[in-house]
């Protein structure tokens, strides 16, 4: 059974999608929710479930590297074979990829390659798409562009706002995650077309 470790920095909405599927499928066992923010609510959610959890608050560290090497230590300590980001908000260095290659996944609340980054939806609306949606991909040194595992697609709506349309998003995000997962865990990384 693979176990699998799930970095946040939020609320965990995607994490409980995805605890909620490992506990009905039975695939795999989470073994660590970590958060780069002490206080995000995620943590607790976790630790109701019986999941343990670690907090390495990125501000305390002069650089990326000095923060990261804190949060490897504790991600190796769990020993996971699969890294989950489910809202983790830093970017990665290169380094850090490299030590989880292959094996570290993450939910990007755009259709990639379209919007990268930051305020995705507010630039779908901006540029009149027609539809929006997520995406699952392997982490790679470059931003939200490594191999993409699965997309949902959900419309925009005439008068969404990006609070409406990022809603929509995240229902679709919280049905996609997990049914990625679910295949990555079982060796099968055929993309999934939600």
């Amino acid at each position: 059974m693979k176990r699998v470790a799930i970095l946040i920095s939020g609320g965990g909405s995607n994490m409980l999608a995805l605890v909620r599927d490992i506990g009905q499928g039975g695939y795999a066992t989470p073994v660590l929710v970590a958060s780069n923010d002490p206080e995000a609510k995620g943590l607790e959610k976790a630790a109701a479930q019986g999941i343990p959890t670690a907090a390495v608050d990125h501000r305390a560290f002069p650089n990326r590297e000095s923060f990261e090497a804190a949060l490897a230590e504790k991600i190796d300590a769990a020993q996971p074979d699969i890294l989950c980001l489910a809202g983790f908000m830093r970017i990665l260095t290169p380094g850090f990829i490299r030590r989880y290659e292959g094996r570290m996944l993450n939910i990007h609340p755009s259709l990639l390659p379209k919007y990268p980054g930051l305020h995705t939806h507010a630039r779908a609306l901006a540029a009149g798409d027609r539809e929006a949606g997520c995406t699952v991909h392997e982490v790679t040194a470059d931003l939200d562009a490594g191999p993409i595992l699965g997309q949902a697609r959900v419309p925009v709506l005439p008068g969404d706002t990006e609070n409406s349309l990022a809603a929509r998003v995240l229902t679709v995000e919280h049905q996609l995650y997990p049914q990625v997962l679910r295949r990555f865990a079982a060796g099968d990384r055929t993309p999934i077309l939600l």
